[in-house]
């Protein structure tokens, strides 16, 4: 199968959908198909190899490093319109997404679209327009190109209910998570971790590997990390990530008198993820805003537990008690699950073999390339019998 993705994120840009499509290129190029992607410049060095193709783009004025496509290339033009392509595959609702939805046309072939995000959870990264203005708009947006695709994907079984909540009627919806690249998770040396930042075998390593940024509920993370750290001086957090809301974080733990118990990294490779990951003992994360949450599924993986806010994707990750703990959004209780975790070596090491169970069953990239081509074959056949 010849297959065309349109991505507005893409490697080296670290963040959740570039990993979903990147895990998904290597998995489906490893079962003989042939995937072409189309993909914003980032930076001086964006070539990972080839069939991926890179459209201008400029450096968005936004609190993260992100960089703005501008969706118009004649070459690029000529190379797709060249290709022999079975199914088009746009990641995002707009930009390369409607580049994607026009060439679908173009070619009359079908179009999937994965449905990546809350976006009304990111307005506050637009510029000059009212918050809930624009995420009203962009929720809308997404909801009119879905009804134009042919099958839309959401990685978790929360988030159809979501989409329908947005306008999304048709029956073509089918869940398909983003898998864990095993041969890019092999191996981790938490131990490397541990002695970069001086940490002895003997201190428990709370940790979150995230943007430290408003969607992903940082400050509330903080919080109550902070009451924990307080009166266990045996732990230690570890941020690991970049964001414009690091310095609040770090007020939060020296108003509490922890701040020599807490490590902020900055940026991390991606390669080293699986490293950071291995050095923790539980994993922490309070983000809402989460279709799926990659990270979750790459740290249950790598065989650790997790205490999280268990909505929406986060939540159909979590099974509670067994893979780790899901509480609401409430201060005391995500307090209480952190201390019930650390005192508990054994909880710890039961939910984190649990956790790699589970993730090697049901969320490698293998299973899920699998999954993604049953979708393609229903595309291509559906779009077959309408034509």
């Amino acid at each position: 199968m010849n297959i065309a993705i349109f991505t507005n994120n893409y490697l080296p840009n670290p963040y959740g959908v570039s990993t979903s499509v990147e895990g998904f290129r290597h998995a489906l190029s490893a079962l003989g198909h042939t995937v072409y992607i189309f993909a914003p410049q980032w930076g001086e060095n964006d070539e990972i190899e080839g069939n991926i193709f890179r459209y201008p783009a400029i450096k968005a004025p936004t609190k993260i490093d992100f960089s703005l496509v501008v969706p118009y290339s004649s070459q690029i033009d000529e190379e797709i319109d060249s290709l022999d392509l079975d199914i088009i595959h746009a990641q995002h609702p707009n930009l390369l997404g409607a580049v994607g939805s026009k060439w679908a046309l173009k070619k009359d072939i079908p179009l999937v679209f994965t449905w990546h995000s809350l976006y009304d959870r990111y307005a506050h990264y637009t510029p000059f327009v009212p918050e809930k203005l624009s995420g009203y708009w962009a929720m809308k947006n997404a909801a009119g190109f879905a009804m134009e695709s042919d099958y839309v994907i959401v990685p978790t079984n929360s988030i159809i209910e979501v989409i329908r909540d947005t306008g999304v009627s048709h029956d073509r919806v089918r869940v398909v998570p983003s898998g864990v690249d095993e041969e890019l998770f092999a191996n981790p040396d938490g131990g490397s971790v541990r002695k970069k930042y001086n940490i002895s075998n003997d201190k428990i390593v709370l940790g979150t590997v995230s943007r430290l940024t408003e969607e992903k509920n940082v400050l509330f993370l903080a919080n109550a990390v902070a009451k924990v750290l307080k009166n266990n001086k045996n732990v230690i957090f570890i941020g690991a990530g970049e964001g414009d809301l690091i310095e609040e974080m770090k007020e939060i733990f020296e108003d509490k008198k922890v701040v020599e118990q807490v490590i902020f990294t900055g940026k991390i490779k991606r390669g080293d993820v699986k490293n950071y990951l291995d050095a923790f003992d539980l994993f922490v994360y309070a983000s809402t805003s989460e279709t799926q949450g990659t990270i979750v599924t790459e740290n249950m993986y790598a065989g650790k537990p997790i205490v999280a806010i268990g909505q929406n994707g986060v939540g159909d990750l979590i099974e509670d008690n067994v893979n780790g703990i899901s509480v609401e959004e409430n201060e005391g209780k995500f307090v209480r699950a952190l201390q019930r975790m650390i005192d508990s070596e054994e909880l710890r090491n039961k939910m984190g073999q649990n956790a790699k169970k589970i993730a090697k069953e049901k969320y490698t990239t293998t299973a899920c390339a699998q999954n993604l081509l049953n979708v393609y074959d229903e595309a291509i056949e559906y779009y077959g019998n309408k034509s």
